[in-house]
């Protein structure tokens, strides 16, 4: 098992992973980041965790759409797999945050 720390909305997070799975996770995390700013505005920065659900409702919302006008060629299992991938990182980040 490895280990991995994540950056996300200015704070460290440190997960386990399976081997080798540490640069798609820092792509996720960097994906969450993105929306970082915007969270902590919308959540008014009352917490860590308000700011996570923030950018977990974003995330959700692009995923949403992309299920409602999927790219050409894109298998919805493809979008499922990805969207398993995204609460799975999503978990972890808040299981981190609760242990804080």
């Amino acid at each position: 098992m490895a280990e991995v720390t994540l950056n996300v909305a200015g704070r460290a997070h440190t997960v386990a992973c399976r081997d080798g799975e540490e640069p798609q996770l820092r792509e996720l995390a960097a994906m969450l980041d993105n929306h970082a700013d915007t969270a902590i505005k919308a959540s008014g920065g009352l917490s860590a965790e308000r700011t996570m659900l923030i950018i977990a409702l974003m995330l959700a919302d692009e995923l949403a759409e992309a299920r409602r006008n999927p790219p050409k060629g894109v298998p919805d299992s493809t979008l499922d797999r990805i969207a398993d991938r995204l609460e799975a990182v999503a978990s972890a980040l808040e299981d981190e945050t609760a242990s804080s």
